[in-house]
């Protein structure tokens, strides 16, 4: 009967070596065996045997082997199965497959047969299965091993290469490594090193302080190994596509097997382990995985056992080096001390000397016998200036070679040498002739072959030398000799200067008891004296501390005083806000005109009785005067602010009176600026300026009254201070632009030229008239810088103008008074491009009356290269015949205030026809200004005037809308 098992059965033949669990060639010789039987005692054609055995591991792997037979031509006769197992695990399943000849066999016999086949099937299963448990106890043994050779090499003294070789033959002992190596990751600069790399193919050498970066090794297999966390096996090519990274020649060849295992640590991977075979017959098993992940952490622990004990060694080394340094740092220190020792040894023997000797000549012996303890002092001497320094006297000498040095005079010898300098000098025989050849030295006695001399100080005058020297080459002087006998010479300097002190001494007593006497008297004397001067002193301070705290004109209290004074009340307020007060700036009116019309004595002698009103009207307040014509008054007890107002009245109306100076009476007023108390202020000053500018406030309201500081006021001044600074900006970021307005023949409407009118473009403001900022520009300054721009900007644009148009620039009295104003001018038109004859300057009447001499001249220069003149706003001034007779004036302008009462029935009229008519007589050109209205062109028309300009004709445009 046909078993349905063997419609199942697979078509070929599968083999696999890898597992190695059953032997083929044994259970292949029983299918043989058992078929032959078969066919002898059974009469059966041909008989299969099929098997499959399969091992199931304690960690849930499993492997298995088999074959199975090719399907049979005939019907199957009779097929058998059955599940063999061993004791560890181990199993076979095999099938038998029969085709029979004639009839199916059946009966005992059979069956028999069919339980010897798979009892020696069993037998075999159980064999093999007692050989693998064998063979895995022995590979086990063979790892445990291992694992203690690479301990004992992390332990041992081996240097890091020798023991990275080691593992490498380990690692050689338990699978195929003949191409490995060890790569260390550094996960904070993501970097690999190669501790080690052996490879039989990849030449390459590494170095393992080499440090290569990811960026470098983009494509590296090690690299993205490490990044998986997870080991790898297989080709490099399919571990390559498996880990998403591309082929890279530069990074070695292929291989056949590629194995990665990374090294994991207590912070992480710290690296990897790669085998890897370029033979196709060599390859690795999943057991060889397990194994190279088991031993690869074993071998990172030796790795920083052995880091570590080299850094140990490493640190140990350090330290003893550190050691050895500070103990030859301290054997240098206690040779310095021992030294010291001797020298201070040395120096208390000289001290003592310089008591104890009866005489200079002892004293330099005793010296010369402690000098000799310390350094080579066979050769010594002491030279000494003689009072009136023409001489040389040598107290002490000791030489080998010369006993005697006589007295003798100054020359340029290596003792004159040293006491021209003052300075030591340590010289050998290079040095000395050298000196000699140059002429600074001439050599006295024999030629040493060192010397050694340092000047003797007394009173910082150079009054001799102390000096040794050496005949022979052996006995050489250092810079501690040179040390030390400079510190020789200071003591005998001192024993020199002690021992004169000495014998002056007794002279001096004498002198000193005759003199005792006569200072006595003269001291007596003398308190007298200096009783009296320091009487005068105290008139003389007291009288200059007033003087620095008063002013010289007025007696009045100055403004140091005032600000000392406003301080402390400042602080005072600070403290308690109940304690009020108030400054009061006060500005005489007018009293610029007293000083220019009757002089500035008269003007002293004004201020002198202004102050004394000032100070009764504001007693008991502190009056103080700031200099010039500005007083200040401190209110600094003030119940009730209305208090300071009723202050500023009195002040007022204490100036009403004449005042009588010179035997005219001259009347004056006062503008008065008061600010209060507010803690916001921090400084005296601040105060002072918020009361000065209210008082300007009063002035601009008709003057003759006061002002209260509030925040208007502070608005006010911080708007004029932002104003001042837009300028000055403005100014560099040339902001300011001339727009042109026509001028035209009234009757037919012709352009004649253009006035360049001055406009800000201010970038939050909009575009500024000139009103809005002018007065501004011409206190700070910066008006002169503003005109120079303007003019420059409208001759540069003027050039886009037609030619037939001349161009009028309106020039400042401020600018005009410049001495070189012409040169400016004309070099600033030839830079632009632009004709002179093109460019006209209006000024106005007032600007022609400061220093008319030097007006006239620069006008006239001005003309002669083709510049002519404008009179602007005529009539509005001192409109004078004899300037216009006088002045090179080429055109007047009617000021637009008669313009535009033409067509009412006033004076203007008459005024406009007399300006005509005064103009064609001496045949200056007119020109009216401000013209808005038909009716207005047509007066103008009809009074004579030809030219003129206003809203009419055009709006001041920018060069743009013309050209």
């Amino acid at each position: 009967m046909q078993d349905k098992r063997s419609e199942e059965t697979p078509q070929t033949i599968r083999r696999s070596f890898g597992a190695r669990l059953l032997r083929v060639n044994d259970m292949a010789a029983l299918g043989v065996l058992a078929s032959q039987e078969a066919a002898d005692r059974f009469g059966i054609r041909s008989m299969c045997l099929s098997w499959n055995t399969e091992r199931t591991h304690a960690d849930g792997r499993s492997e298995s082997s088999g074959c199975s037979p090719e399907r049979l031509d005939s019907e199957v006769a009779d097929a058998r199965h059955v599940l063999l197992r061993a004791p560890n695990g181990m199993q076979a399943e095999l099938t038998w497959v029969a085709e029979f000849r004639g009839s199916v066999v059946s009966g005992a016999d059979w069956d028999q047969f069919l339980a010897d086949i798979s009892q020696k099937a069993r037998n075999l299963l159980e064999r093999e299965s007692l050989a693998h448990s064998v063979r895995r106890l022995e590979r086990a043994e063979h790892v445990q091993r291992a694992l203690f050779a690479i301990a004992n090499m992390a332990s041992s003294d081996l240097d890091m290469p020798d023991m990275l070789r080691g593992i490498h033959e380990i690692v050689g002992w338990l699978m195929y490594a003949e191409n490995f190596f060890i790569a260390l990751y550094e996960p904070e600069r993501d970097s690999l090193r190669f501790l080690y790399f052996v490879d039989s193919v990849d030449q390459d050498i590494f170095s393992p302080d080499w440090e290569f970066t990811a960026s470098e090794l983009p494509n590296s297999l090690t690299l993205a190994m490490i990044r998986s966390g997870e080991s790898q096996m297989g080709p490099s090519e399919q571990v390559r596509e498996a880990l998403g990274i591309m082929r890279d020649d530069t990074l070695g060849p292929e291989s056949e097997d590629w194995l990665g295992v990374p090294m994991n640590g207590a912070a992480g991977i710290r690296g990897a382990i790669v085998v890897q075979s370029y033979s196709p017959d060599t390859r690795y098993s999943e057991e060889d995985r397990a194994l190279l992940n088991y031993v690869a952490q074993h071998i990172l622990t030796a790795l920083e056992r052995k880091q570590a004990k080299t850094d140990l060694e490493k640190r140990v080394a350090e330290r003893t080096q550190a050691l050895a340094k500070a103990i030859d740092e301290l054997q240098q220190e206690v040779s310095e001390r021992k030294r010291g020792e001797r020298l201070q040894r040395a120096l208390f023997g000289i001290v003592e000397c310089a008591a104890a000797a009866e005489s200079m000549g002892d004293f330099y012996a005793s010296v010369h016998g402690i000098l000799g303890e310390l350094l080579n002092a066979r050769n010594f001497y002491i030279a000494l200036v003689t009072e009136d320094g023409q001489e040389l006297e040598f107290p002490y000498s000791v030489d080998e070679i010369n006993p005697v040095r006589p007295r003798r005079p100054m020359a340029n010898g290596m003792t004159e040498y040293v006491l021209g300098t003052g300075r030591a000098l340590l010289a050998d025989r290079t040095a000395i002739d050298a000196l000699v050849g140059s002429g600074n030295v001439q050599r006295f006695g024999t030629r040493a072959s060192y010397w050694l001399g340092v000047p003797l100080i007394c009173n910082e005058h150079t009054v001799g030398v102390l000096a040794v020297q050496s005949y022979t080459p052996d006995a050489p002087f250092t810079e501690r000799d040179q040390e030390l006998l400079t510190f020789v010479a200071y003591h005998i300097a001192n024993g020199l200067e002690r021992k004169r002190a000495q014998d002056s001494l007794v002279k001096d007593n004498a002198m000193l008891e005759a003199r005792v006497e006569e200072r006595t008297r003269a001291l007596a004397h003398a308190n007298s004296d200096l009783v009296g001067q320091i009487r005068e002193r105290e008139r003389i301070e007291a009288r200059l501390t007033h003087e620095a705290f008063h002013d010289a004109l007025t007696g009045l209290p100055n403004r140091a005083l005032l600000l000392q004074r406003l301080g402390t009340t400042l602080e005072r307020y600070r403290k308690d806000e109940t304690c009020k007060y108030a400054v009061l700036f006060l500005d005489l009116d007018r009293f610029k005109v007293v000083n220019d019309s009757v002089g500035h004595l008269v003007g002293d002698e004004m201020l002198k009785q202004a102050a004394m009103r000032l100070a009764s009207a504001c007693a008991p307040f502190m009056v103080a005067r700031l200099g010039g014509d500005e007083f200040a008054v401190l209110v600094d007890d003030l119940p009730d602010p209305s208090l300071a107002a009723t202050v500023a009245e009195r002040l007022l109306r204490g100036l009403d009176d004449p005042i009588r100076v010179a035997n005219k009476e001259m009347f004056t007023s006062a503008s008065i600026g008061i600010a209060y108390a507010d803690k916001h202020y921090t400084r005296a000053e601040e105060l002072l300026r918020d009361a000065d500018t209210a008082m300007y406030k009063a002035k601009a309201q008709g003057r003759q009254r006061y002002e209260i500081f509030d925040e208007r006021l502070r608005a006010e001044a911080m708007q004029a201070l932002d104003l001042e600074g837009d300028l000055r900006h403005a100014l560099a970021r040339r902001e300011f632009e001339p727009h042109f307005q026509s001028i035209v023949n009234l009757q037919d409407g012709t352009v004649l030229g253009y006035e360049a009118l001055l406009r800000w473009n201010h970038p939050t403001r909009g575009l500024l008239l000139p009103a809005d900022f002018l007065a501004a520009a011409e206190e700070n300054g910066s008006i002169e810088q503003i005109d120079w721009q303007m003019f420059a900007m409208a001759c540069e644009r003027a050039r886009r103008l037609p030619e037939s148009t001349y161009i009028s620039i309106n020039v400042s009295a401020r600018r005009l008074r410049v001495a070189d104003f012409d040169e400016i001018v004309l070099r600033t038109i030839a830079n632009s491009g632009l004709n002179p004859g093109r460019v006209r300057l209006e000024v106005t009447e007032g600007a022609l009356l400061d220093q008319p001499d030097q007006m006239r001249s620069i006008l006239l220069r001005l003309r002669q290269a083709g510049v002519l003149v404008q009179l602007d706003d005529f009539g509005t001034g001192y409109s004078s015949l004899s300037y216009l007779h006088r002045f090179p004036i080429h055109s007047l302008k009617i000021d637009r205030s008669f313009v535009a009462d033409l067509a009412a029935e006033s004076s203007s009229r008459a005024v406009v026809r007399a300006i005509i008519a005064l103009a064609a007589s001496l045949d200056v050109e007119v020109i009216g200004e401000g013209i808005e209205t038909p009716a207005q062109r047509e007066m103008l028309i009809g009074l004579g005037c030809k030219i003129g300009q206003g809203f009419l004709f055009s709006q001041p445009v920018l060069i743009d809308s013309i050209c």
